[in-house]
């Protein structure tokens, strides 16, 4: 039988300790987030992006309130999609303004949806943005929602920021995203974030190697690996600095393989 270190200390003083620490966490976020709205209207708008130039430029109405380096990772994970029919979800509809921000940047093809527990979010519904009501944290709104949306290409989670919820909303959302889309997790703060540590799981995963014989390719046996589930599912996983991103792949992979290409080896590796 295995025993819990943490069993051995009395709940409420787990309590405390967790809600101290979550305290200290909140706190230092939003001071730092403070100092970028300040530094935000000092930026020079960005020809190279267009979400930062779109956020840049917002004067007046609903509001985008993002670190300036997500831009960046949005750009390079999302530019694929622009001048396509996409179906977005942002969770976190928050005041708006970053539905706008997406239909502007992927084009006029994109259908948006929002995901917010506050009902007063449906305020922001107009043409090409859908807002749906309920908790990330319950499966059966996720399971309600992707019956309503069979089609999602990229899951945008800016939502609750408590692990439980973010687990659930992967969970949940990673095989409903088509072939080829992206699922991305922002404000993941911490170094021990529950959320990150549960991701390095999926990275253990992506690295799992179920060796085979050899088979032939050519004039060469070469050595194998079979695929497993997730790895013919998710192509990468990538870790920025509070932000988790995954993609999946376009066609998933038969198999992996390492053939051997040329005559001379030396010095002569070691039989595989």
């Amino acid at each position: 039988m295995r025993l819990s270190l943490t069993r051995l200390i009395p709940k409420r003083v787990r309590d405390f300790f967790r809600a101290w620490r979550m305290f200290l966490q909140a706190r230092a976020y939003l001071r730092d987030k403070d100092a970028a709205v300040r530094t935000a209207a000092a930026a020079a708008s960005d020809p190279a992006n267009p979400l930062r130039a779109y956020v840049n430029g917002i004067a007046a109405g609903p509001g985008v309130w993002k670190w300036d380096d997500y831009f960046d990772i949005y750009h390079r994970h999302f530019a694929k999609f622009r001048g396509r029919e996409v179906h977005i979800v942002e969770i976190g509809v928050f005041s708006g303004g970053s539905l706008g921000m997406w239909r502007q940047y992927f084009g006029a093809q994109a259908r948006v949806y929002g995901v917010d527990i506050d009902p007063a979010c449906k305020a922001y519904e107009r043409d090409g943005v859908q807002i749906f009501i309920g908790d990330q944290g319950d499966r059966n709104f996720w399971r309600r929602f992707k019956a309503a949306v069979p089609r999602v290409d990229i899951v945008v989670d800016d939502g609750a920021h408590l692990t439980p919820r973010q687990i659930v909303t992967l969970e949940e959302m990673l095989p409903h995203i088509a072939p080829g889309g992206t699922f991305l997790c922002e404000d993941v703060h911490g170094i021990f974030n529950g959320f990150s540590l549960y991701v390095s799981g999926f990275a253990n995963a992506l690295n799992a190697a179920r060796w085979r014989k050899h088979r032939t390719h050519g004039a060469e046996p070469a050595p194998g690996c079979d695929v497993t589930l997730f790895q013919a599912m998710v192509r990468s996983i990538h870790l920025y600095p509070w932000v988790v991103v995954f993609e999946k792949h376009d066609t998933p992979p038969a198999e992996f393989v390492s053939p051997r290409h040329g005559t001379e080896w030396r010095p002569n590796p070691p039989s595989l």
